[in-house]
């Protein structure tokens, strides 16, 4: 019972507007002494006070609830309001005025949003008040409702908290075994892809050679979802997409990226243009990254009749690399969800990936302090990114 009557003096402390409303009804009412209590079958306790009186009671304070006119208040639902005791037929001779020497006292009901019976706004004493006067009488009752809402208000933020705290560790378990699971993933799968290698070095027999190209391709592409698994991962668990810079050769790198799509893809075209002699500093291997899943996203919902072209190049001091392809254009509904993780277009059925290509490519382009950028008209859909080449650190 102790633990619940804290919860109680908890729940109304935590109302940022009851020492105000306290004030405001002495105020208007002339008392000296106001408070909120929680009121049950055996108990009176109090939760907030504003006490001019010295009458002693303080936050969690307890009175014999038989004593008090707010177990009336408790029994009947309806308020008690008195503007002098000696002039009241009713509360005259009650045993309750005597115990506590008051002479005007009221106590508003307070429920919950349910219905349930919280306690009393009440007030008291020892001069007689105009308390009974129809605006005064409204206005208590109105702050009455008001920390009944406020209650209630609080009981559905606080649940909401613990929800969402509850969905937050969820998530965070569900991201770290994810994480783990792509760890633990990538031996065996380093071990298939080595095991191709050396069949198809020590065994170069052409019955047997597709059979090992299609296992080392799906090795392959099972090793390039497990990164970026890993990577989303790390993105959503606030870590970030690790980065190593370095001043680097880039054009070489994206070069072995177009040549490597052209082997994944012999049927469809690729036309790259990239500027000789492109150095800059960045991670160079997530620059790669960042190509590769933009040109897999091309070949894939581009068009088969027309080639993706690459190009890159220093423009104004900003290197910039683009991606286009002719196909459908896209509205810009799908153009808004593009690098949102798991998200996938419509546009090819059977689709290759989990959907976190493009969510990666964002990452990588706001890791490197860069931007990316989708335009889609007159049939043709272009992923443009931009950075400014960080400067070498002295």
């Amino acid at each position: 019972m102790k633990e619940d009557l804290s919860k109680r003096v908890a729940e109304i402390q935590a109302i940022s507007a009851v020492p105000k409303i306290l004030e405001t009804v002495a105020a208007m009412t002339g008392l000296r002494f106001v408070c909120i209590a929680h009121v049950t079958d055996d108990s009176w306790t109090a939760c907030a006070v504003l006490d001019r009186l010295d009458f002693g009671l303080a936050p969690g304070a307890q009175l014999d609830v038989t004593t008090t006119l707010c177990e009336e208040v408790r029994d009947t639902a309806r308020a008690v309001i008195i503007d002098s005791v000696r002039g009241s037929d009713q509360y005259r001779d009650h045993h309750t005025p005597r115990i506590y020497g008051f002479e005007s006292y009221f106590s508003i009901p307070i429920f919950r949003a349910d219905g349930a019976y919280f306690g009393t706004l009440c007030g008291l004493d020892p001069e007689p008040a105009r308390l009974t006067d129809s605006t005064v009488a409204t206005t208590m009752h109105l702050f009455a409702e008001l920390v009944s809402k406020q209650l209630d208000a609080d009981t559905k933020l606080v649940a909401a908290r613990a929800e969402l705290l509850d969905e937050r560790e969820t998530a965070e378990l569900r991201e770290q075994f994810i994480a783990v699971l792509g760890h633990d993933l990538r031996t065996p799968l380093g071990s298939i892809l080595l095991g191709t290698e050396l069949l198809a070095l020590k065994h170069p027999d052409p019955d047997t050679r597709p059979i090992v190209e299609r296992i080392r391709k799906s090795a392959t592409r099972m090793a390039a979802l497990v990164d970026d698994v890993v990577d989303f991962t790390r993105g959503r668990m606030g870590s970030g997409i690790p980065m190593t810079l370095r001043e680097a050769e880039v054009d070489v790198t994206l070069e072995q990226v177009v040549d490597e799509m052209r082997g994944l893809y012999p049927q469809r075209a690729i036309e790259a243009r990239i500027a000789p002699g492109l150095r800059l500093r960045c991670d160079p291997e997530r620059i790669a990254q960042l190509l590769s899943n933009l040109l897999k996203n091309a070949l894939v919902h581009g068009s088969d009749h027309a080639p993706v072209r690459v190009d890159a190049a220093f423009d104004g001091g900003e290197f910039v690399l683009s991606v286009a392809n002719a196909g459908r254009e896209l509205p810009q509904d799908v153009i808004d969800g593009l690098f949102k993780p798991y998200w996938r277009a419509a546009s090819r059925s059977g689709s290759e990936g989990l959907g976190l290509g493009l969510y990666i490519v964002d990452q990588i382009a706001r890791a490197h302090q860069g931007t990316i950028e989708v335009s889609s008209t007159n049939g043709v859909t272009m992923f443009l990114f931009r950075m400014v080449p960080a400067k070498k650190e002295a």
